[in-house]
């Protein structure tokens, strides 16, 4: 590890304190750079670990316990010598992320580590000092900093990262991205108990809508108020490798969420989303070695578990293994409703001297009896009341059942100081079935229905892969970081359906829903696609200002070839093929150490999109077509708590299912306006807190034939608000309390804006103890969704109404051995 004076952001140390600070140095291995002492072999190696990784600080004085752990977390630590004199700590043993552990560190001393704007620590106390006493002449503080990736580490609180992946612009600091993000945590992800992405990515985010529906054969949420197709989640960076319909995230270390078109950044996604992008991140080995099983369970009867093992090995721990083990089965809160998960997964990478290349491979099952499904209204009925939460209006015996296999290889090398070329290469096979309603229509006051069932089924295989190069230069006084990036993506695409499995329609009641005997699944091929996309993108961050003042201008040259296939000739039916050239470009500033200005112009061009197979319409496909985004906004990093307010305007083709046709359209133009609010972090000692609110204005700016023209898009609260909370109580050392609460207002149910859902507001509360149990860390968890049970419809898609889930028990205990 590297010692040096600190040269900025960093408080001012007395002359009185040099002596004191040069003893400090000599006595715990702190260095001041000027007396040029060597810095420890041990801290040279200091690597990178993931956002919680194991620590081992002996006990001892509270200067040599800072020092340890901030070499091994592998971050910046400013501390001034007066602060640590005659402390001592009790040392650090366990599974922490960075300010998890200098809380512990330093709790019951009257100090605090504040996250800099920088990504770098101070040591101060937790009552502020009147500047007018420090004395005139000063000099900077002692520094002790490792080579860890500060853009990637936790932020205060745990639950989120510094920053993220920006596409081919690499990992970036949250406040230097002209864009809005946030990234999860591991960390968050196994408090949350999240059971899939959508459980990690709406828990807070106010920009994030969910019908709340669970048991459905896909994930489905949008983002800034566009359905985003979960398809376009890119896995490690590439599209098309992710599991096809829901994705349990055990094996990520993140989960990162770029809002907005990303065409420019990432290529074109596959399936057309445009609200946002997320992009999940393997688990990497720590230079610790883990072993790491949870236990979980959750209402009415459905038991798991979960295994994490990580291990390098080598004279240096260049090799590493991750591996992933998940199964969880049994009844869940919707009655009559079963679910099972199986999850393998392997992430192998080698680190050496200018290179760097990794493996990831996975396979995934995931399937419920008990299909959940939306209703649609006859002409001229009202929106009925909604049953009792944990109702099934589909048969027990419907069901959709997944199997996804995937494997990416990705490759790094430094080609020298300034340039780094990278490629990668990936593919992925899902296989599904299911049985479940496709058309249900309620016909009368009392909540009667009518419904036939389907049998669908596909096989895709998809192949991705990227190219390309990153640098950096200078001419003169501008700062240039450049990319060049190339994307291939392709898929084959074989679906199977059988409609009408019942000799008539079912009639029942959405109050008390009663079913007749399982039918036999039979499901014949009835269409063939393929898919090519193609695109090629430059990019240039110029820095000005001392890089205060950063400009993006940048190119993407997208191709896209849309073949469909008559499946009994094999001959190809229709054919697109076009292709655009999309700009980007951003400016962001940095008006202070806390304070970062954005904006944002960028276009993106994706595939058309294809009538489901639940529609009148099914298999239809249309053209590709173009988005626009343009946004301003601000960032504010006060250390440990940050804030990030956008305003935005994003145009894109409108899409719908009538719920009286079942005809899907595409087409004409839905124009969403928005200001959204967010926040994370930790403002005060022992508090966490992250939400905000969200406004949008989703108006179809231009229909065929002027049709419900300025009328807002179905399925779209305008307002959401959310709020997490964590507590950790001073009373109980290791408990911490949790509480959730969403807010979202009504969403109209169809075009014309005739009929609505009200809005609801949903409450979760939780609790968790962290404490050791035969000399291991356990990490007991509980926590309840939804807790007054409310019945709530929102909009899902393919159908007017869904039904949010039930209140859902969760309890989970963890341990590593």
């Amino acid at each position: 590890m590297t010692h040096r004076m600190a040269t900025r952001h960093l408080p001012a140390l007395n002359l009185s304190r040099i002596a004191t600070a040069v003893q400090l140095a000599l006595i715990t291995g702190l260095t001041v750079g000027a007396l040029g002492v060597a810095a420890p072999p041990a801290f040279a190696q200091a690597g990178a670990g993931p956002a919680r990784q194991a620590f081992s600080v002996p006990a001892g004085a509270l200067g040599s316990a800072l020092n340890i752990f901030a070499a091994e977390a592998g971050v910046e630590l400013t501390v001034e010598a007066s602060l640590l004199q005659g402390k001592n700590s009790a040392g650090l043993s366990g599974s922490y992320s960075v300010p998890e552990g200098f809380y512990e560190l330093l709790r019951g001393h009257g100090l605090q580590a504040v996250r800099e704007g920088n990504g770098s620590y101070t040591v101060r106390r937790e009552a502020a000092h009147s500047a007018a006493a420090e004395a005139a002449a000063t000099m900077p503080a002692v520094t002790v900093w490792g080579k860890g990736n500060m853009v990637t580490d936790a932020y205060a609180g745990g639950q989120v990262a510094s920053g993220g992946r920006v596409g081919f612009l690499g990992d970036k600091d949250f406040m230097e991205t002209p864009f809005n993000t946030i990234s999860y945590t591991d960390k968050f992800i196994e408090d949350r108990q999240a059971r899939d992405i959508t459980d990690v990515i709406s828990a807070t985010d106010p920009t994030v809508f969910s019908s709340g529906m669970t048991g459905i054969i896909g994930e489905n949420y949008s983002i800034r108020g566009f359905s985003s197709n979960i398809g376009d989640v890119a896995f490690g960076g590439l599209y098309g490798i992710s599991p096809y319909y829901r994705t349990s995230p055990e094996m990520f270390e993140r989960i990162e969420v770029l809002k907005g078109p990303s065409a420019l950044l990432n290529g074109m996604p596959p399936g057309g989303s445009v609200g946002g992008s997320i992009n999940l991140v393997p688990k990497r080995a720590g230079d610790t070695p883990l072993a790491r099983m949870t236990a979980s369970y959750m209402s009415d009867a459905q038991w798991g578990g979960h295994v994490d093992l990580g291990q390098r090995f080598g004279e240096h721990k260049q090799f590493g293994i991750r591996v992933n083990g998940v199964y969880r089965d049994g009844e869940g809160a919707i009655d009559h409703q079963k679910k099972k998960t199986k999850l393998v997964s392997v992430g192998l990478d080698w680190r050496g001297n200018g290179a760097r290349l990794s493996a990831d491979l996975y396979h995934s099952e995931d399937r419920a009896d008990g299909l959940n499904r939306g209703v649609n209204l006859a002409p001229g009925l009202p929106v009925p009341r909604p049953p009792k939460a944990e109702t099934l209006l589909n048969p027990s015996w419907a069901f959709y059942d997944t199997k996804d296999k995937g494997a990416m290889l990705r490759g790094e090398l430094d080609l020298n100081e300034q340039v780094m070329a990278y490629a990668a290469v990936g593919a992925s096979r899902a296989d599904y079935q299911s049985t479940g309603a496709y058309l249900i229509q309620v016909f009368n006051t009392a909540g009667d229905y009518r419904t036939n069932l389907a049998d669908l089924g596909f096989d895709v295989e998809k192949q991705s892969a990227e190219a390309g190069l990153r640098g950096k230069l200078r001419t003169g006084d501008i700062g240039h970081q450049w990319a060049v990036n190339a994307t291939y993506y392709h898929h084959t695409d074989k679906q199977y359906g059988r409609r009408n499995t019942l000799e008539k329609d079912w009639i029942t009641n959405i109050y008390n829903p009663v079913w007749g005997p399982a039918t036999r699944f039979e499901a014949p091929q009835i269409s063939k696609a393929e898919l090519r996309l193609a695109s090629i993108g430059l990019v240039d961050t110029l820095s000005f200002a001392q890089d205060k003042v950063q400009l993006t201008v940048g190119l993407r040259r997208q191709e896209v070839l849309s073949d469909n296939f008559n499946i009994k000739t094999g001959a190809r039916t229709s054919r697109y093929d076009e292709g655009a050239t999309t700009p980007a470009v951003t400016l962001l500033v940095k008006a202070s150490q806390t304070i970062s200005l954005y904006g944002n112009y960028i276009e993106g061009l994706s595939q058309g999109a294809t009538a489901p197979l639940t529609a009148a319409n099914s298999g239809e496909v249309f053209a590709p077509y173009k988005s626009k985004q343009a946004e301003l906004g601000f960032k504010v990093d006060l250390g440990e708590f940050a804030h990030t307010v956008s305003v935005y305007e994003i145009k894109r083709p409108s899409s719908y299912v009538d719920p009286v046709s079942n005809i899907f359209s595409f087409g004409g133009e839905q124009r969403n306006r928005g200001i959204d609010w967010g926040f994370f972090g930790s403002p005060l000692r022992d508090v966490r807190l992250m939400g905000g609110v969200a406004y949008v204005d989703p108006v179809l700016s231009k229909t065929p034939g002027g049709a419900n023209q300025g009328k807002q898009a179905a399925g779209v609260p305008k307002l959401q608000a959310k709020l997490g909370v964590e507590w950790d109580t001073p009373a109980i050392p290791g408990v911490t309390l949790t509480a959730n609460a969403t807010a979202a207002s009504k969403q109209y149910i169809n075009a014309d804006n005739s009929m609505s859902v009200p809005g609801r507001t949903v409450f979760d509360l939780g609790a968790r103890y962290a404490t050791k149990a035969a000399g291991r860390p356990l990490t007991v968890r509980a926590s309840v969704t939804n807790v007054g049970n409310k019945a709530y419809w929102a909009l899902p898609q393919w159908t007017s109404l869904g039904l949010g889930a039930p209140r859902t028990v969760m309890l989970s205990a963890t341990t590593e051995f």
